[in-house]
């Protein structure tokens, strides 16, 4: 069965990133092999809602978490709401589906000591891996750019003269951010060891590895990971955390929420304050440390 009506959907009508619709067509592919196997059928729009909720039931069995369910139900839901769309389904079997409960997460971000320990007091070399991972981290704590966004970053993306760079976001959302100072300087000395790599075959791209390919985002992970690990004892250390970092020390530091949203490519203001709990947490500090009533 082929999806490219409802990927060519996705990508040019909805705007969603290559990546989303890779998920999706994944997730449509485990529905149809699991139809397969329980009830001899590839044919999806033939469907009832028992039957979704025996592939929901598998799914827990095999140890997904409730949060990759939903997304996975999602998907399939996106797909009938597209059927509809078409005329091809005159009812969405999940129509009166209720989402699994999940608990939030809570992000514990790197404290400002974490990332001074790591920018200012590791010895980075001068090659040009070394220069590249801190540059790499650089961009993510003062930025807050996402790790595809970073992977997907052109050499074009990267304005040393206006210190800014183009971000292309979610949904193909553009956003011009700022650089620092420190990280033009970083930069630059990146780009020129990229232009002394032997061979290069991803020249259109910011990011390399020293084989001169685009980096991947596991390289990516893993480059944080590392890093961190030495300057932080927090179980999870993930360029997600940096961003998530970012935001949170702005906060704390009095930028606005509406200019923070905007630094992070979020569509909603909603996205945006699950980053606020931190700063309330360090505001109620200060309130105590500072009132002169709260010693009473």
């Amino acid at each position: 069965m082929s999806f490219n009506s409802f990927t060519d959907y996705l990508l040019l009508e909805k705007n969603y990133s290559k990546l989303t619709v890779n998920a999706y067509q994944n997730d449509l592919e485990d529905f149809l092999e699991f139809i397969k196997g329980e009830y001899d059928t590839n044919l999806i729009i033939n469907v009832n809602y028992s039957q979704i909720r025996s592939w929901i039931v598998s799914l827990v069995e095999k140890g997904l978490s409730n949060r990759s369910i939903n997304r996975k139900v999602s998907a399939l839901n996106t797909y009938f709401k597209f059927l509809l769309k078409t005329g091809d389904i005159k009812l969405n079997p999940l129509s009166k589906h209720r989402a699994l409960k999940t608990s939030k997460k809570i992000q514990v971000p790197f404290s400002e000591a974490e990332i001074k320990t790591v920018l200012d007091d590791l010895n980075f070399a001068d090659d040009f891996e070394s220069v590249r991972d801190k540059f790499i981290i650089e961009l993510f704590y003062s930025t807050g750019i996402r790790r595809i966004e970073l992977v997907e970053l052109k050499l074009t993306s990267i304005d040393l003269n206006t210190k800014t760079l183009k971000v292309l976001g979610k949904r193909n959302k553009e956003r011009i951010v700022p650089l620092l100072k420190s990280v033009v300087e970083t930069a630059s000395k990146y780009l020129h060891l990229r232009n002394k790599l032997e061979s290069i075959s991803d020249a259109e791209y910011l990011f390399l590895t020293k084989k001169g390919v685009k980096i991947y985002e596991t390289l990516v992970y893993r480059i944080i990971n590392e890093y961190f690990s030495l300057a932080s004892s927090k179980v999870k250390k993930s360029p997600h955390i940096l961003r998530h970092s970012f935001a949170t020390h702005l906060l704390n530091q009095g930028a606005d929420l509406n200019a923070v949203k905007e630094l992070l490519g979020h569509s909603s203001l909603a996205a945006t304050q699950v980053y606020t709990h931190n700063s309330i947490a360090e505001l109620k500090k200060v309130h105590i440390d500072a009132h002169p009533r709260s010693k009473k």
